[in-house]
């Protein structure tokens, strides 16, 4: 699994002229899903999510965790996260998850978070043409593999 954490102070998703989703301090999400993810990987991006420390302290350092300020998280599906762009200049999608692999895990993605965060997260919807609006907070954005766990 892929992802692009952005730390926000707030942001939003819209389909079809109606907001999906809204929320205020805290991570912006997208997430690709790939062929060879599983559980595992949503466990460790779970994890390294409501842990990572990228939040000022009271000095003005990156020492605190969204669990830390009580943030919210706000997570869309992006399977173009997985664009193969080394041949020609039409990107290829072809290590996205189809959809009986991706939608599962996604799912999976979203209760880990909303467990690990103590609350629900906003969402996207898998698959739905969406406009993602964001106020990119630093700005700080730091994407994130778990096939690259070390």
């Amino acid at each position: 699994m892929r992802i692009v954490i952005q730390r926000v102070a707030h942001a939003s998703v819209t389909i079809e002229g109606k907001v999906k989703s809204s929320i205020g301090r805290g991570f912006m999400i997208l997430v690709g899903i790939e062929e060879a993810d599983q559980t595992e990987d949503v466990e460790w991006l779970t994890k390294k999510v409501v842990n990572l420390r990228v939040f000022e302290d009271e000095n003005g350092v990156m020492n605190r965790s969204i669990l830390d300020i009580e943030g919210e998280i706000l997570l869309v599906s992006q399977f173009t996260l997985h664009a193969s762009y080394k041949k020609g200049n039409r990107p290829s999608y072809i290590r996205a998850a189809k959809h009986e692999i991706a939608i599962p895990l996604y799912e999976s993605f979203i209760q880990a978070l909303s467990t690990a965060l103590g609350k629900e997260i906003g969402t996207g919807e898998f698959g739905a043409d969406m406009k993602v609006e964001l106020l990119n907070d630093g700005p700080v954005t730091i994407c994130m593999d778990s096939k690259n766990k070390e």
